[in-house]
């Protein structure tokens, strides 16, 4: 890893130079957690979009029908147990016992309204476009409730354990747990087991069941847990993965996750020397992925294709038509693609790349530029948003494990066919059109290259030795009941 001096690590860092060892907190404390994100932990998420930080605080004290464990898997949650019908086009939620904060039970028609406004037309949720789907969501009895879609949707329970379809009421967000809030606000919030049928009302969950949840920050994040005042800084990301090494973390308490999602370059418009397939290509053919991944962090994967895997694809993940160059001949292929378009036009090749702001990008930002330099193309940096950009970074995990998430999020500036195919598949009728019409678009877009694969996204978490179970999983999802063995 490189090491990066970064003066706002060193003033963090010297107020906490006195911490002893990180890992070392005592398990007979409050669990002190610092998820990177807004300080402002509790809002609606239907109102904005929301960010790690909050989707910790609404995952820990509202949970929705199903949510996830610390493996990523789909676990019981409000529904109890449930059952898919009609080729995926009916999900069927039995509902067990939950109560809010105040004792009452939750009941299906709370449940039903909240839902109602998450998956609405008008929701700021990042999920809005991929909840289209669902046409009503009805409660049958009193125990059940059943979510009707207007075509099939098998990796529709994956949607429902995000934290943005979680159930609360009232404007402080109370939910059914896992947990309740006993304090929050200015020094986040603190959290304590919500209460299981049965349990003695009198009866005060031991200290090391609490859980004190802070939104801040990586540079603060980090120093906290230097300095000895915290378990765990969840959220990570390349924007900040560089300051781990300046501030100095134990090499076991760094935990990478094997996160799938989308991490490359969108292109944005498709004029100049961006107009041909076989240009967009070179850009493609100048990253050596593999070089850039090790250099930035040893356990980050490259990618070259833009599906992760099959999935739900009626093929294997497309490869673009640049990956049948050998490797050692791509950049001298790309190299004269560029002095072909240059002979043509008299003039040079001069291409935007808009990234985020933070040392980590800035190394993305070194790597890439030293490659598109390198086939004889003029690097020029922005800010993500700016209208300049001819092409983009996407870092995104993938909500859900359906290939059409991916091609709809790589499809920035592709071509009226792919766009239309994608279209397709979240129309199809039944399961065998909507895995045909994900393989074409997926064969499509990578022979448009209208995407630049690099990697999978590097997610990270900075972990106490205390926290055993923590688990890294493929949604870099870490529930706050999941930490500790019970």
């Amino acid at each position: 890893m490189q090491r990066l001096r970064l003066p706002v690590i060193a003033l963090l860092l010297s107020a906490t130079a006195c911490g002893g060892p990180t890992g070392q907190r005592k398990d007979t404390t409050p669990v002190v957690v610092s998820a990177i994100g807004s300080d402002a932990l509790l809002v609606d998420p239907s109102g904005t979009a929301i960010d790690t930080a909050q989707a910790v605080a609404l995952a820990a004290t509202a949970q929705g029908l199903v949510r996830f464990d610390r493996n990523g898997q789909i676990e019981p949650a409000l529904a109890e147990r449930w059952a898919v019908f009609d080729d995926a086009r009916s999900y069927i939620f039995r509902l067990g016992e939950a109560t809010w904060p105040d004792g009452q039970p939750v009941t299906a028609g709370e449940i039903v309204r909240v839902l109602r406004r998450a998956v609405a037309a008008n929701s700021k949720s990042r999920l809005q476009p991929y909840l289209a789907v669902i046409d009503e969501i009805v409660e049958m009895t009193p125990q059940v409730i059943e979510v009707r879609l207007k075509s099939p949707r098998p990796d529709l329970l994956n949607l429902f354990a995000q934290p943005e379809m979680a159930v609360f009421r009232g404007r402080n967000f109370a939910g059914s747990g896992p947990f309740r809030i006993v304090a929050g606000k200015r020094d986040g919030l603190l959290l304590r087991p919500a209460e299981e049928p049965g349990d003695d009302p009198k009866a005060a969950p031991a200290p090391q069941e609490y859980v004190r949840l802070r939104g801040e920050r990586a540079a603060a994040a980090i120093a906290r847990f230097r300095a000895g005042a915290s378990d765990l800084v969840l959220g990570g990301s390349l924007v900040d993965w560089p300051i781990i090494d300046a501030a100095g973390i134990a090499p076991e308490n760094i935990r990478v996750d094997a996160a799938v999602g989308l991490f490359g370059l969108a292109v944005l418009h498709r004029d100049g020397f961006l107009s041909t397939p076989q240009n967009r290509a070179a850009i493609a053919m100048a990253i050596d992925r593999s070089a850039l991944t090790q250099a930035i962090a040893p356990n980050w994967s490259p990618a070259e294709t833009i599906l992760p895997a099959q999935m739900d694809s009626a093929a294997p993940p497309a490869p673009g038509s640049w990956m049948t160059v050998a490797p050692d001949q791509r950049r001298a292929l790309a190299s004269q693609r560029v002095r072909e378009w240059q002979a043509v036009h008299r003039g040079p090749v001069d291409i935007t790349l808009a990234l985020p702001s933070g040392a980590g990008a800035t190394l993305l930002w070194g790597h890439l530029a030293s490659s598109l330099i390198a086939i004889g193309i003029t690097p020029h940096r922005v800010g993500l948003g700016d209208p300049r950009a001819d092409l983009a970074l996407v870092d995104e995990v993938a909500p859900y494990d359906s290939g059409r998430w991916y091609l709809a999020n790589a499809c920035r500036a592709c071509s009226d066919d792919t766009a239309t195919l994608i279209a397709a598949a979240r129309d199809a009728p039944d399961l065998y059109n909507r895995t045909h019409r994900i393989a074409e678009a997926d064969a499509m877009l990578a022979s448009d290259v209208a995407f630049v694969p690099i990697a999978q996204p590097l997610r990270w978490s900075i972990v106490a030795l205390r926290l055993a179970n923590w688990q890294g999983n493929a949604r870099a999802w870490h529930p706050l009941n999941h930490l500790r063995k019970q």
